[in-house]
């Protein structure tokens, strides 16, 4: 079993800043790759931006310039720094885990954070 904690959503003013984390941990040997979504009220769930183990990254256009994703693979944490931040991007944002090589060899799929809420209002 693998779990993702993640930190750092809150409250912020149109152009500010704010960086999420993601940890994951349990039965890892390795993880392909790690990402973030977002669900607005009343929208569906989609993507912002996801990141290889070899650093291979895909964003979204809406996000494309303001947000930046990276990882720290020794600690099988990802990071989502946003800047000039929006209204639009108020959203639950959601890490995901793709592809993780369990100890035991065996590859899952497709594990999810709790979410942390980001808010960007004045």
């Amino acid at each position: 079993q693998v779990q993702l904690v993640e930190s750092g959503g809150g409250l912020v003013q149109p152009g500010g800043s704010l960086r999420l984390s993601c940890t994951a941990s349990g039965s890892i040997f390795s993880i392909y790759a790690m990402g973030w979504y977002r669900q607005a009220p009343g929208k569906q769930r989609e993507l912002v931006a996801t990141m290889t183990v070899g650093g291979n990254t895909n964003y979204a256009d809406s996000v494309k310039g303001r947000f930046t994703i990276s990882r720290d693979n020794a600690k099988n944490t990802v990071y989502l720094q946003m800047n000039s931040l929006r209204p639009e991007d108020t959203a639950v944002y959601y890490c995901n885990l793709d592809r993780v090589l369990t100890i035991a060899r065996m590859w899952e799929y497709d594990y999810w954070g709790q979410g942390t809420q980001v808010t960007v209002s004045s």
